[in-house]
């Protein structure tokens, strides 16, 4: 068993896949022993979180992750511990191992209970598995939500109930209150489910136990992106060794955009940054960042460059983006570059003709700006994110960076798993900061990094900031994220 962090590099498994892998294994072994080997792990974790709990409320489904529940009461019971279980399954039609595990939990004599206990020191949700398809209701749901008020960690077995494995959806009113101490343990796989959207909340610090099984021959639908490498710079190296970007956005009133976009650009190691300013009446110098500079945007040649465009763009970016998408070397869509990309036939075609001529692309979109491009609903995006990135990044040959909690990042190539990052908190729910990771995408794509490893870098070190803030300190504004931005 091991914890799952930002480090962790892994393949992520869909539901699917977990079931083949569920049979495999289960086929090699004496029948129960899965089941056991996920109670005893349960068990062990639990103890591990709350030592010293004199009750352990577990509240068992009727299927087999209410089996898992009901093992892992009876090893608590064995050692010491007092758990009291709900149980909302009819023993006549559980599954062979969930109707084993109840006859030993029963044999342990473990304490069940119509109701939860009115003081509990840790609450273990084994109701809903990877198999449910509808939101919990009725009294599940009921016991969700207390378990979810409560006051006491919780521990969700495989997956929190009502959570979609594979797409990280929380159905139902149930849901991770902010002031409850989540765990999960997951169980053989790695779901990509637990990574992105609501999954993280809900999940809270996930754990692994492959129990027993080791590695499998499955494909992963994902990856977790991990730590990237550290990069080493020779003694030998000069400005033009980290290549030019040039920033194109900053329309009256927004320059600030385009301006942060190039000092993170800057302090993530690019050898030079051009910013082309929109705003006609624009100072020529940037006096806080003088390494900056300024120029017409209509006068930089992008041929050798790597451009960023549409940070702070505003409409005014419409009419730079043909000769943008024309000749930029390498280039990073980002903000109203690709609002203006959604409603425009013409430039979605000349993006996706960038592919073909071999001009590697980045794009940066939030969910609403996914949702333009794919001509859907924000909640369509939101429902599968990874789908969702899959689908950009076929559907306009780039490298697609869909951002939000467990930024999906995903390539045009077919046979490449899409990467969830795990990096990054609400710290970086303040303006500006997407214009950051626009410009240190940027100066990893003018290092001639390919274009998915620009990505997956940038995106892992950016989190990476916003997770090494501390506490104590004052709140993190974009313009400090750019000066941390490291290479």
């Amino acid at each position: 068993m091991h914890r799952i962090t930002s480090a962790t590099v892994a393949g992520l498994f869909d539901i699917a896949a977990t079931r083949r892998i569920e049979q495999a294994a289960a086929a090699a072994l004496p029948a129960h022993t899965l089941m056991q080997r996920a109670g005893l792990a349960v068990a062990r974790l639990a103890m591990a979180i709350a030592p010293h709990a004199r009750t352990i409320w577990i509240a068992c489904g009727p299927g087999n992750n209410g089996g898992d529940g009901l093992e892992a009461a009876a090893q608590l019971q064995h050692r010491g511990f007092m758990p009291i279980v709900t149980f909302l399954g009819d023993e006549n039609r559980l599954p062979p191992d969930a109707k084993a595990s109840l006859q030993r939990a029963r044999d342990a004599s473990v304490i069940f209970a119509q109701k939860p206990p009115a003081e509990y020191e840790l609450a273990i949700d084994a109701l809903l598995g990877i198999g449910s398809t509808r939101p919990p209701e009725g009294v599940i749901a009921e016991w969700l939500r207390e378990m979810d008020a409560g006051g006491q960690p919780v521990l969700s077995v495989d997956v929190p109930s009502g959570l979609n494995a594979d797409t990280g959806v929380l159905s139902g009113s149930t849901g991770a209150h902010a002031d409850t101490t989540r765990f999960c343990l997951t169980f053989l796989t790695l779901k990509p489910g637990l990574f992105t959207a609501h999954g993280r909340d809900a999940a809270g610090t996930v754990w692994f136990d492959d129990l027993g099984c080791g590695d499998t021959a499955e494909p992963p639908t994902a990856r977790l992106a991990g730590t990237p490498k550290a990069q080493v710079r020779p003694h030998t190296s000069h400005k033009g060794s980290y290549g030019d970007v040039a920033v194109i956005g900053g329309a009256s009133g927004m320059a600030g955009a385009a301006l942060l976009a190039g000092s993170a650009a800057l302090h993530a190691g690019a050898g030079r940054v051009f910013v082309g300013l929109l705003d006609p009446s624009a100072a020529p110098v940037d006096t806080a960042q003088p390494e900056l500079m300024l120029r017409d945007a209509n006068e930089l040649d992008l041929s050798d460059m790597t451009a960023v465009c549409g940070c702070g763009g505003g409409t005014d970016v419409r009419p730079v983006l043909p000769r943008v998408l024309a000749t930029a070397a390498a280039l990073v869509l980002d903000a109203d570059a690709l609002n203006a990309i959604a409603t425009d036939s013409a430039l979605q075609t000349q993006l996706a003709s960038r592919a073909r001529r071999g001009r590697p692309t980045v794009i940066t979109p939030h969910p609403l700006e996914a949702a333009r491009l794919l001509g859907c609903t924000v909640g369509d995006v939101q429902a599968d994110r990874l789908a969702a990135a899959r689908q950009l990044a076929s559907r306009f040959g780039v490298v697609a960076v869909l951002k939000g909690s467990g930024t999906a990042i995903a390539d045009d190539d077919d046979g490449a798993p899409a990467v969830l990052n795990l990096t990054g908190n609400a710290r970086l729910a303040t303006a500006g900061t997407g214009d950051v990771l626009a410009g240190m995408i940027a100066a990893a794509l003018a290092a001639q990094q390919p274009a998915f490893e620009a990505a997956c870098e940038a995106v892992w070190r950016h989190g990476h900031i916003a997770d090494a803030w501390p506490t104590n300190a004052a709140p993190l504004t974009a313009g400090t994220l750019a000066r941390q931005a490291p290479f």
